[in-house]
């Protein structure tokens, strides 16, 4: 990709959870110059196809919301950064197969919505959406938390990563884009590594393996820093000792970072961490937006 990121796509259910997602996104497409695509969905349910008039009265009734919705999307957007080129598009279906399905039909590089929305009939609750993307989306998504939904868009700074490792395959993706949004933003990186001793027991346990585990750690973090140097990003490292999830939440509060950068699976075992469940408890806790890469994600 020449401009690193084309094309971001915000989904919208006009909740705050959507709002704060939507700013993160804007921000990030007025510093990469990416076209913004803003959708909302408003969810069919199947109990109402014996009721086809007055479910036709509902959903067109929705539709107008949800156009609303987008809408307003567009229009922070447009008074943001009037030279970024705004898609709007309101659809009927499953929320999470629709996203999913847009961001493939329209090659969208980064999908970008709040952790949280609303419920009822008439929205979406993007807790659980977010949730599915993350699963199945082949694209990396922004997940950002209610809690920066005060955070005006000017004000939303790329200024320092946190990008964890654990030398898998799906932890080198994220790090790839990790690395390439830093080149990018002109971000500092900081990246960490969990050795995870609660499996063990301190009586049984070998010096050997606890050395192994340490090792490995130093091999990822020098793989993630040579790396991040030969482009031309400053980064520190660290190995640190306790539950991944732990790790990382403690790490983005220690060093004030404004973004979490990791990958939405890796290795399992002993010493290593599996990024699935990882990830789904970092982006539940987290106060700072995670960027979660898929392995599937093609490298920037």
């Amino acid at each position: 990709m020449n401009r690193l990121i084309d094309s971001i796509l915000i989904p919208t259910d006009d909740s705050e959870g959507a709002l704060a997602g939507a700013k993160h996104a804007i921000a990030l497409a007025s510093r990469t110059g990416a076209d913004v695509h803003v959708l909302s969905v408003v969810a069919v349910h199947s109990d109402w196809e014996g009721i086809t008039d007055a479910a036709e009265s509902m959903y067109a009734s929705f539709e107008d919301d949800a156009e609303d919705a987008v809408e307003t999307i567009a229009d922070m957007v447009r008074s943001h950064d009037s030279e970024l080129e705004v898609t709007t598009t309101v659809k009927r279906g499953t929320p999470f197969q629709s996203i999913r399905e847009y961001a493939t039909r329209r090659e969208i590089d980064v999908i970008a919505m709040g952790t949280k929305g609303r419920d009822g009939l008439d929205r979406v609750l993007l807790g659980s959406v977010t949730e599915n993307v993350l699963r199945t989306a082949r694209t990396p998504v922004l997940a950002v938390p209610p809690t920066t939904d005060t955070t005006e868009v000017d004000d939303i700074a790329f200024d320092e990563f946190l990008l964890p490792t654990d030398g898998s395959d799906g932890a080198a993706v994220a790090a790839d884009w990790g690395i390439g949004l830093a080149g990018r933003l002109e971000s500092m990186i900081h990246t960490v590594y969990s050795v995870d001793t609660s499996r063990l027991s301190k009586r049984n346990a070998p010096d050997e393996l606890l050395e192994a585990l340490e090792q490995s750690g130093e091999d990822a973090i020098d793989g993630v820093r040579t790396q991040a140097t030969e482009a031309g990003v400053s980064i520190t490292g660290a190995i640190t000792t306790g539950s991944p999830a732990d790790v990382i939440l403690t790490s983005a509060t220690e060093r004030d970072v404004d973004m979490i950068v990791m990958g939405t699976h890796g290795r399992t075992g002993i010493g290593q961490w599996f990024l699935g469940s990882v990830t789904e408890n970092v982006v539940r806790q987290a106060d700072v937006p995670v960027f979660c890469v898929p392995v599937s994600a093609k490298s920037p």
